[in-house]
Order: structure tokens, then sequence, then C-alpha cells
């Protein structure tokens, strides 16, 4: 993420935490609060460490520090990514359900709305 970019997320109020493995900084994860929820921003974990719990110890600790329903926006195609946000306790809210939440949390164009999905700590009752 080039600073210009980076900077201007932090002012939005994007707060960013990283995960170090052997002295090297492998994951870095971003958590913002927006109105009545948290929403889980910029997740990366280094290919070469991804599998080994540095994204899952960043969403501990984003748990343990809020009180509040966390919500992540990712592609409807990255299934590894909706793997990984529902083996973390995150599950997928319905396509109606989602097209509001991503009007109402995110500023996204309308065919990132179509392309994408929102997965929620804990799961809205939608029933």
């Amino acid at each position: 993420m080039p600073r210009r970019e980076l900077d201007a997320e932090i002012a939005t109020g994007v707060r960013f935490w990283g995960y170090e493995a052997d002295g090297a900084l492998v994951g870095i994860m971003g958590i913002q609060p927006v109105r009545d929820v948290d929403l889980i921003r910029h997740a990366y974990v280094s290919p070469g460490s991804q599998g080994r719990g540095a994204g899952g110890a960043l969403l501990e600790h984003f748990a343990r520090s809020t009180t509040r329903r966390m919500l992540v926006g990712t592609w409807a195609a990255a299934d590894w990514a909706i793997r990984f946000y529902r083996r973390h306790g995150f599950e997928l809210v319905s396509p109606q359900c989602k097209a509001a939440l991503l009007k109402t949390y995110w500023t996204i164009p309308e065919r990132q709305i179509e392309t994408s999905v929102v997965l929620a700590n804990p799961p809205f009752d939608e029933g």
C-alpha cells in the first residue's frame, strides 16, 4: 500500500496491528470503527507465513478488544478468505443483508457491491 493511501486510511480511523514471527513482520490487519460496528480492513499475511496463525492471532486480538459486531467485506470469488473468516467465527450474511451493509458501512461502487460478500461476527439473526 503506498504511503499516501496508508495515511488516508489512518485518517479515516483505521488502526493497524502487525504480527511478527522471528523478528519479521509477517501479517498486518486493520480495524475501523464505523457507526455501531468495527470493520476488518486490509488483512494481509505474507505468502510464506500463511496458515501459521498470524491472521488468526490478529483477528483474536481484535475480538478481545471490542464488544461490537465485526464485519468484513471481501470478493465473492475469494474462497480462501471466506474459509479463513468462517474458521474464525464469522458467518456470511444473506445477499439482501449484504447489500444493505455495504451501502451503510462502506463507500464502494455498485459493481463492487455486486461482486462482494460480507461476513459478520457475531452472526446476524436474519431469521
